[in-house]
């Protein structure tokens, strides 16, 4: 069963809702959502993992429940990290278990390049180590044609276009993600996602703007500007990377290099799913998690 209402004060204004499965004093895993979603994100993988782990999924702040700060640099990654940071220590843990998607991935990067001690073992879905992001939004026209919706939801006023008749836009950024029909996307899932959204876009938003990977233009040329060394960003912790290889914001040569950049690196790819794999597969997410947890 999952539990929600849960809250942590972080300080600093900043206070993170979550929802967990299972017993705090087991290990703990902890599970990022990204954009435009919330912690349910997890709800078909969170109860696999409330028998052997304490399974704690936040609303990232700018979320849902969660704080919504209205600055732009409030949603930098190391803002983000540092919110993770404090979470794991206020639960009474040393380390967690993380599991990824989407912006969550970007944070879980971030955290594992900077903390590796954090995290136990990583597991990111769908979302790219920035050295290879980094590279194909400046080099590779289909990545910069892919991640084109990036610019647009950097541009002031997109909350509220996303917002106007009932969402439908938004909507459509997530069932236009999709190859065919979305059985996941249920009546009842797209009424509560639509609850999650009235409580503020603003801040998931935030997210694009703050960050400098988004496909280069002349006005802001983001990745083209920067100057990465790849052993800056190397992880250094144990990584599990499933791949939903039908993702049409996120091909797979994203993929590319990646093995360069992790010590301990196992991929596995899984050829019908999109960008919404753990909606789409859960069962099998959830096996593969506790495979590699158990290895």
């Amino acid at each position: 069963m999952i539990r929600t209402g849960q809250y942590a004060d972080l300080g600093g204004g900043i206070r993170l809702h979550y929802a967990s499965c299972g017993v705090r004093g087991a290990p703990l895993m902890l599970f990022l959502h990204g954009f435009p979603e919330y912690w349910g994100a997890w709800e078909d993988v969170l109860p696999s993992f409330g028998d052997g782990y304490y399974a704690v999924a936040p609303d990232l702040r700018g979320f849902n429940l969660s704080s919504q700060p209205a600055e732009v640099g409030a949603y930098r990654m190391r803002e983000v990290v540092g919110d993770l940071e404090r979470l794991v220590a206020i639960l009474g843990y040393d380390q967690a278990v993380v599991v990824a998607h989407d912006w969550g991935g970007a944070a879980a990067w971030s955290w594992a390049i900077a903390a590796p001690a954090r995290i136990a073992r990583l597991v990111v879905l769908n979302s790219p180590h920035p050295i290879p992001f980094a590279r194909d939004l400046v080099a590779r026209p289909e990545q910069q044609q892919a991640s084109a919706y990036m610019n647009w939801l950097r541009a002031p006023g997109s909350e509220a276009a996303l917002a106007k008749d009932d969402f439908k836009l938004l909507e459509g950024f997530i069932l236009g993600m999709q190859r065919g029909d979305a059985p996941w996307y249920t009546a009842q899932r797209a009424r509560r996602y639509r609850e999650v959204w009235a409580r503020g876009l603003g801040g998931g938003v935030n997210y694009y703007r703050a960050s400098p990977l988004h496909p280069p233009t002349p006005e802001a040329p983001g990745p083209a500007a920067l100057r990465l060394d790849p052993a800056d960003f190397r992880v250094r912790v144990p990584t599990l990377v499933i791949w939903g290889d039908a993702d049409i914001a996120l091909p797979v040569t994203l993929l590319d290099g990646m093995s360069e950049l992790i010590d301990d690196l196992t991929v596995f790819r899984l050829p019908l799913a999109t960008h919404w794999l753990a909606h789409e597969e859960p069962e099998r997410i959830a096996r593969l998690i506790r495979d590699f947890c158990a290895r």
